[in-house]
């Protein structure tokens, strides 16, 4: 990367560039622990000595942190697929239920936001669609950091909730639900062929909240791509080119995810392996009444702080998830 031809092939250069970083995302999370506990291992025994209680707790503290890091890494370790170490596209859409559905994506919306940023990563609004009288219909986060598919990918199905109410004035408990689909972002590098014939390509206005920017142009666009029924849109852009690339990426990395995924359960047939996932199935519940937990349908690990849940504090589903299916 230092040799002043490097950046005279683009491709080439961004494909090394992504290579290096992959690398860099083990070897600096690794030799930081190992440093770690390295400074710990010669502390300890001067700490004994002194016999400060206070002192020898925070390295107790600190001992936790490695331990808690290294069990992190461990779990990345499981995420060895093609595609696992890419970003990616969410989407959340609301079930039947009306209001209470739409205002249920507006939750999980807010919780993948929170935990993205937990974990370092940018996350932008591609497409929304507001419910009718309150939350949110549809919506789609692009999501940028390393491992963020491979994390997210168990993220995928239909999550279900259970409470009370606010919309109904008797104080109903209802159940709503929301299927949540993530797709990988690929690399402009990797071709796939789409025919012109298999797209329908429609444009409409962008919905928003109205003032002096309010797009008067039908600058959103909806593409089908109608062998597979895949159907992606955009509207965060203003430009209706724009839009469009951002749709036919989505379009690419679908199809693609959809090749490695068919090549993998050939493998398994191959393999022997019978685990499989039905993706469209109900992941997870929510109960917020009679009592408050979270379960997971496909790991059963549960936890009873929905609080925290719905604040982004999701790892330990994923975790329990890659553990078991990774």
């Amino acid at each position: 990367m230092e040799e002043s031809d490097f950046w005279t092939d683009q491709k080439e250069a961004q494909s090394l560039i992504k290579k290096a970083n992959s690398y860099k995302a083990w070897l600096e999370p690794y030799n930081e622990i190992k440093n770690s506990f390295s400074n710990l291992k010669e502390i300890f025994p001067e700490a004994l000595e002194t016999d400060d209680e206070n002192f020898i707790q925070e390295l107790y503290n600190e001992l936790d942190s490695i331990e808690q890091k290294l069990s992190d890494l461990e779990v990345r370790k499981m995420l060895s697929g093609e595609l696992d170490s890419n970003s990616c596209y969410l989407s959340i859409n609301a079930g039947a239920g009306g209001t209470e559905s739409c205002d249920w994506v507006a939750m999980l919306n807010r919780m993948y936001q929170r935990w993205a940023s937990k974990r370092g990563w940018k996350t932008d609004v591609i497409d929304k669609v507001d419910g009718e009288v309150a939350g949110i219909k549809s919506i789609t986060l692009k999501i940028e950091g390393n491992f963020s598919y491979g994390y997210a990918k168990s993220e995928k199905g239909v999550h279900r909730l259970v409470r009370i109410s606010p919309f109904d004035s008797n104080a109903r408990r209802h159940t709503s639900f929301a299927s949540v689909d993530v797709s990988p972002i690929i690399d402009e590098a990797i071709s796939i062929d789409i025919s012109p014939d298999d797209l329908k390509i429609d444009t409409f206005r962008s919905s928003g909240a109205g003032g002096q920017h309010v797009n008067t142009t039908d600058s959103a666009v909806r593409i089908t791509h109608v062998p597979t029924n895949i159907i992606v849109s955009c509207q965060k852009e203003r430009s209706q080119v724009q839009n469009k690339e951002t749709c036919m990426q989505m379009i690419r990395s679908k199809l693609y995810e959809m090749e490695i995924m068919q090549r993998q359960k050939k493998l398994n047939e191959i393999s022997g392996d019978k685990k499989e996932i039905a993706w469209g199935s109900q992941i997870r519940s929510y109960t917020f009444q009679p009592y408050t937990l979270v379960k997971d349908t496909r790991t059963k690990f549960e936890k009873g702080d929905i609080q925290a849940v719905m604040d982004g504090d999701i790892d330990d589903f994923i975790n329990a998830y890659l553990k078991e299916f990774g």
